[in-house]
């Protein structure tokens, strides 16, 4: 694995760093991606730097994705962070530029980067990024943007440090970050909100599970489900835990048909269910996963797999 100082010595290197990380962001890729923004910004004042990517309106908090023209590609610096494999990267010019860095918590799948740093042991790549920060020495650089952006991150790749990727450098990490005096309980009820036509979806969720007695459980959202509730795919998948706290429960699988593919978005409580994800042409971490199938028949083959987990 290469080190946070042949990081920072590409950094130094750059005029100009553009940042990707993963399609359809959850906090930590935005998290991990626009802190990094802001710390570059904040070392490197003259530095263009850059971020990336269709923008998430369930996740506005974390600001635009910039528009950057394909020129500014030609002698930057790319930083693709929290995503494991090249095909899931938002914006496809991630290897157009000169040097590529890749950043990221999740088992590796591609090494597409020139440098690659994996960290399996953080909770998230925006644990990374602090840690990253904290051994250049730079911990009096953080401000209240990159304190907000990181801590997000965080909070969002642990469950609200109730997932047992939280460890003590996790809580040590998310204590300095608080030391900026961030506005932890607005940020966090901000990203929690939902408009109030999404929870007559949640109730449909709460009423349609299916649970085995073995602890398995699927929900399946179909297209029909999605217009009878005027709900857009990315925002019904925000749901895949609404029912982790029924009791019994070990495994579930959460589906969302989005037209061209069917999203299904695998958790479990201390089970490894990211092999299955694997055979099934996804990935991700032991205890989340995801993958796409191209048919319901298909995702009952997931199904299926996922139960025999159990046996």
């Amino acid at each position: 694995m290469n080190t946070f100082e042949d990081i920072q010595l590409k950094i130094k290197e750059y005029q100009t760093i553009i940042i990707h990380r993963h399609v359809r962001p959850d906090p930590d890729a935005l998290g991990s991606q626009t802190g990094l923004q802001k710390y570059i910004q904040a070392k490197y004042p003259e530095k263009h730097v850059y971020c990336v990517g269709s923008d998430e309106p369930t996740l506005s908090l974390f600001g635009k994705m910039d528009s950057v023209d394909d020129t500014l590609y030609e002698n930057a610096l790319v930083i693709v962070c929290d995503t494991a494999n090249a095909p899931r990267i938002d914006d496809h010019r991630y290897d157009k530029g000169n040097y590529l860095i890749k950043i990221d918590h999740h088992p590796p799948v591609d090494n597409y980067g020139m440098l690659n740093y994996v960290d399996t042991s953080s909770s998230s790549t925006s644990e990374i990024i602090f840690s990253m920060i904290h051994a250049a020495q730079d911990e009096q650089l953080i401000n209240k943007a990159i304190a907000s952006a990181l801590y997000l991150g965080i909070v969002g790749d642990t469950g609200r440090f109730l997932f047992n990727n939280t460890t003590p450098h996790t809580m040590n990490a998310a204590a300095t970050l608080l030391e900026q005096d961030i506005d932890h309980h607005d940020l966090l009820n901000k990203m929690a909100e939902k408009e109030p036509y999404l929870l007559a979806f949640q109730g449909y969720v709460l009423q349609n599970f299916q649970l085995d007695e073995d602890g398995f459980c699927k929900v399946q959202i179909t297209n029909d489900i999605l217009k009878t509730y005027q709900i857009p795919p990315n925002e019904a998948s925000l749901f895949v835990n609404a029912v982790a706290e029924i009791k019994g429960l070990r495994i579930w699988v959460f589906a969302v048909d989005e037209g061209t593919e069917i999203r299904c978005r695998i958790r479990s409580k201390g089970i490894v269910i990211n092999d299955v994800a694997q055979a099934f042409g996804g990935g991700g971490h032991p205890n989340a996963s995801g993958v796409s199938v191209d048919s319901w028949d298909a995702f009952e083959s997931l199904a299926q797999a996922l139960k025999e987990k159990l046996s």
